[in-house]
């Protein structure tokens, strides 16, 4: 912009300009009323100059009253060669009958006793009045100034005897004049250099501190806030200087100021776990931060991206709101369902910013992620739900058994004992379902106390299956399903550090779920092996399998995968929940691995150390 700035657009230059234009519209007046009042002062001293003294005049009026006109014609030849002025051109004395009476050209003597033509000496002999006029001569291209005056006779009677035709040429007076106007005209010029010299050298002092005060307004518009106006004086150019140095230094503080704010405001926005989304009045965005984009699904955008683009586009919800309803409607909060691109669900918090007119400038939109919350919703509905459905069956079934007994069954010795014993067995299946609960409740709660002891798991595994294989040697009953238990179980001690009593309860859950599930004369498989840092369990049954669906939900509180059969197997839907939360508490993890139709493995994987049993001995000895 700087280098682009031409000399005539320059303010010294204006300046200078308009003091020439000043001096020479004032030389142009002065040399105009000059030369007007030189022209008229020189034609009236010429006009005084080329009069014909009195006596001449009344010598030529005796004259031409004198009845002998040859004599009188030589007589005023002889007057008119006595008159001696070089600026007269020409003398012609006319009669008063109009007769040229003579002329003081010698080559033109021609014209004396003819009659005159000029029509200006034929009105004064009529009017008795002098006039005088100016001519030019278009052939040889010269001024005159002609005169006529009357002549009066000498006896007092003032009759006009003739005229006296004078004219002279006005060269040398216009020649002097123009050679004044030549002077004037070069003095004017010398003076109009010299004073714009004089002006260009004023308008420079006056306009420096201007160009100063523009070169730093230029610096701070660029953020240099270090250079500094000189102050020169106490007038009003001093006084700006001052107020440019006072608003470079109010600017540079303003701006640290704001960047110091926006660099806390980028770092709060940077760690804050909120996602913050900033737009002007349009609904254009101005501000997003990391966290927004992250929880929108956009980290591999930057910032700028997204900057310009509409809110209600970013947030896709242009199809259910726009930005007049979210102004109108006063809507503060919505959710954004995400789970099926993201697998998020966002809360929306929305804020408007309002000047002090009360005119929305902009929006201010903060994420929070929900989706913890509302699945802990979910789940906590689907609890009461199931802890409702589950109690209602067996409390259904024992109001209907007590109300067939309270109506007289109970005096029918062989059905009262079976309803009492259903009653016994779903009072039995409550009990359990709230121990369970309990259990689960403390699980959660963290209040659950761990017995944690070093365990050979080799021998306690063996000792579990064991019991379930006793089990079946000692049922009589032919109708009882049959199972085998195969075992694939490593020779070597492994001693693990958990607590007994819920670790049995585990493998009881899943070995029950095996029992029930596998189909009669089924093999159940009990595997344990070792890893570098893990020992680990699987439990497989030949049982109908888990659908691919619901293996993610198998571990759910009061999931079932053939619900009607679980219930009349007298299942409460926790124990795998149990199990898991057991497992988790002793630091391992517990899996499944179905195939529909073929059969399910769980698998158990539990920390281990190794180590040297005779290491503990020499310690203790030492």
């Amino acid at each position: 912009m700087n280098s682009k700035l031409k000399i005539y657009q320059s303010i010294h230059f204006k300046i200078a300009l308009v003091f020439a234009l000043m001096l020479m519209l004032t030389l142009e007046i002065v040399g105009a009323v000059f030369v007007r009042q030189l022209e008229r002062q020189n034609i009236s001293n010429f006009k005084q100059q080329i009069e014909l003294p009195a006596y001449i005049d009344n010598s030529l009026a005796t004259q031409l009253s004198r009845k002998n006109t040859k004599k009188a014609n030589r007589q005023i030849r002889e007057i008119l060669t006595e008159v001696n002025n070089n600026n007269i051109s020409e003398i012609r004395v006319v009669d008063s009958k109009g007769i040229i009476r003579g002329t003081s050209n010698a080559s033109n003597q021609s014209i004396v006793g003819q009659r005159t033509t000029d029509n200006t000496v034929k009105n004064v002999l009529a009017t008795n009045r002098s006039h005088s006029k100016n001519v030019y001569d278009s052939d040889n291209h010269n001024r005159y100034y002609v005169n006529v005056v009357p002549l009066l006779s000498s006896n007092n009677t003032n009759n006009v005897v003739g005229a006296v035709y004078m004219r002279a040429s006005l060269e040398s007076v216009y020649s002097t004049i123009n050679n004044i106007s030549l002077i004037y005209v070069f003095a004017a010029l010398i003076t109009i250099v010299i004073g714009l010299g004089i002006t260009i050298i004023i308008s420079r002092e006056i306009t420096r501190p201007i160009e100063e005060m523009r070169k730093q307004t230029l610096r701070i518009a660029r953020g240099d806030y270090s250079g500094r106006v000189k102050v020169m004086g106490n007038d009003e150019l001093g006084q700006l200087a001052g107020a440019i140095n006072n608003l470079s230094v109010r600017v540079e503080e303003s701006q640290e100021i704001s960047e110091a704010e926006q660099r806390r405001l980028n770092s709060v926005l940077s760690h804050m776990s909120d996602g913050v989304l900033a737009a002007d009045r349009r609904g254009l965005i101005t501000v997003i931060n990391e966290t927004a984009l992250d929880l929108l699904d956009r980290d591999d955008e930057d910032d700028e991206d997204v900057i310009g683009k509409s809110l209600l586009d970013i947030l896709e919800i242009r199809q259910d709101y726009t930005m007049r309803e979210l102004v109108e409607d006063d809507v503060q909060q919505i959710l954004i369902d995400n789970t099926d691109t993201s697998g998020m669900i966002l809360s929306a918090y929305f804020s408007t910013v309002q000047r002090e007119s009360g005119v929305i400038s902009g929006f201010v939109c903060v994420l929070h992620d929900v989706t913890s919350q509302q699945k802990e919703d979910q789940e906590r509905k689907q609890f009461v739900s199931n802890v409702s459905h589950e109690l209602r069956t067996p409390l259904t079934s024992v109001k209907s058994y007590v109300e067939a007994l309270s109506d007289g069954a109970w005096k029918d010795p062989e059905i009262a004992p079976q309803f009492l014993q259903v009653v016994q067995d779903e009072t039995d299946r409550m009990i359990r379902m709230i121990n369970d609960l309990l259990s689960l409740s403390r699980m959660d709660s963290g209040t659950v106390k761990l017995n944690l002891e070093f365990v050979n798991i080799n021998e306690l595994f063996n000792y579990i299956l064991d019991r379930f294989d006793m089990i079946l040697k000692k049922e009589k009953d032919p109708d009882q399903k049959k199972y085998t238990i195969q075992r694939n179980i490593t020779k070597k001690d492994l001693w693990v550090e958990i607590d007994t009593d819920k670790f049995t309860q585990v493998i009881d859950n899943i070995m029950n779920n095996a029992v029930k599930y596998s189909p009669d004369g089924g093999v159940i498989t009990a595997r344990l092996m070792e890893t570098k840092n893990h020992v680990i369990m699987s439990i497989a049954d030949q049982g109908l399998g888990i659908p691919r669906k619901d293996i993610g939900h198998i571990f759910d509180r009061f999931f079932r995968v053939d619900k009607a059969r679980s219930r009349k197997q007298g299942g409460t839907g926790l124990g795998l929940a149990i199990s898991k939360e057991v497992v988790n508490l002793l630091g391992g993890q517990i899996w499944v691995d179905s195939i529909e139709g073929k059969g399910s493995t769980f698998y158990i994987s539990l920390p281990y150390v190794p180590y040297d049993e005779e290491d503990e001995w020499d310690d203790d000895k030492d």
